[in-house]
């Protein structure tokens, strides 16, 4: 079975390559990304989806920017281009630290087809360190996964979402390859499905063991001592240790607290922003009122009625029982002030 690559570069080097999740399940379609715009409206519409793929994604798509036609451009001529990605998904800091590095590698190399080169090769070095720090995430969370647990998980922390073999994924993933017997719980994660659509997905084409419930059947899944631990991933992590990640994060986690269930984060250093003290100053970013009103294309609310329908939620650190990442697992109190674990 060929291994799942959520973006790469296309096979002519000359565009993004994503797997375009919308289709998901029922297609498994590649697209080749050609132009900013379409990049942009790749990661605003969640063909591409996840902290580390997006932030791949846009850092790849700054590269392309460079060359127009047979011109490459200096950097200070990407400026629209930059601007424009840095603004489709405002909650995953992954994307602004993709940016980020991308700028500085460009000021170093302000022109012609050497600044082309740099572009590439910086884009290329964040996938394959994404790639890395996923394979060590996935052995520092197996650690935590005994053989014969139960795991519950939110939204999708694969393959999908990232560079690699995942984030919150990566540790079952691992804890399979080791030999320990593990089954999943996915929450389907409303309202865009992607425990259900993607993750189950994803498990069943690995051969791993996967129910889909309703969002709303977790707590009483917990209550009924059907769940060993739960993790998810996230999309920014405070110095303090509270998680902003998919919404449904949150009511999870009391849950699991409620219940006296492990429940751990799992997420690479590119997520925690030592420029982000807690929590409440995550800015949240609400989607559009027709992802709700009209559910996957089928109307299911009236089409007028008022939306509240933020992405992400935040979870305090004192609801999360450790917090894993490619450096290690922390456990509270945590303290990521100093800079990234």
């Amino acid at each position: 079975m060929q291994p799942i690559q959520a973006v790469a570069w296309s096979e002519d080097g000359d565009g993004v390559r994503i797997l375009d999740q919308r289709l998901l399940p029922e297609r498994e379609e590649y697209r080749d990304l050609r132009t900013v715009d379409e990049v942009c409206d790749a990661i605003k519409t969640l063909a591409v989806r996840g902290a580390p793929a997006i932030g791949i994604a846009a850092a790849m798509g700054l590269a392309l920017a460079v060359r127009r036609g047979s011109t490459v451009v200096s950097f200070a001529g990407l400026g629209s281009a930059f601007a424009r990605l840095s603004a489709t998904r405002p909650t995953a800091v992954n994307l602004t630290r993709a940016l980020d590095r991308m700028e500085k590698v460009g000021l170093a190399h302000d022109s012609g087809t050497e600044l082309e080169r740099a572009l590439r090769e910086e884009a290329t070095k964040i996938l394959e360190e994404d790639r890395a720090m996923c394979r060590r995430i996935g052995e520092f969370g197996a650690s935590l996964i005994a053989d014969g647990a139960r795991v519950l998980t939110h939204c999708n922390t694969g393959a999908l979402a990232t560079g690699g073999i995942g984030t919150a994924l990566a540790a079952v993933y691992v804890a399979v390859e080791s030999g320990k017997h593990v089954e999943v719980y996915a929450d389907e994660t409303r309202p865009l499905l992607q425990g259900s659509r993607l993750t189950a997905w994803e498990l069943q084409r690995a051969g791993i063991p996967v129910t889909v419930l309703a969002d709303g059947a977790a707590a009483s899944l917990l209550r009924d001592g059907e769940v060993d631990l739960c993790i998810v991933g996230a999309d920014r992590i405070a110095t303090n240790g509270d998680v902003a990640n998919k919404v449904g994060t949150y009511p999870l986690a009391i849950a699991a607290c409620r219940h006296s269930v492990p429940f751990y984060v799992a997420a690479p250093t590119s997520t925690f922003d030592p420029h982000t003290q807690r929590g409440d100053d995550i800015l949240i970013e609400q989607r559009s009122a027709d992802e709700l009103r009209r559910t996957l294309g089928a109307q299911t609310a009236p089409a007028n009625v008022p939306v509240y329908n933020p992405a992400f939620d935040v979870t305090p650190a004192e609801l999360i029982s450790a917090i894993v990442s490619d450096r290690g697992v922390h456990r509270p109190p945590y303290d990521f002030s100093e800079r990234a674990p």
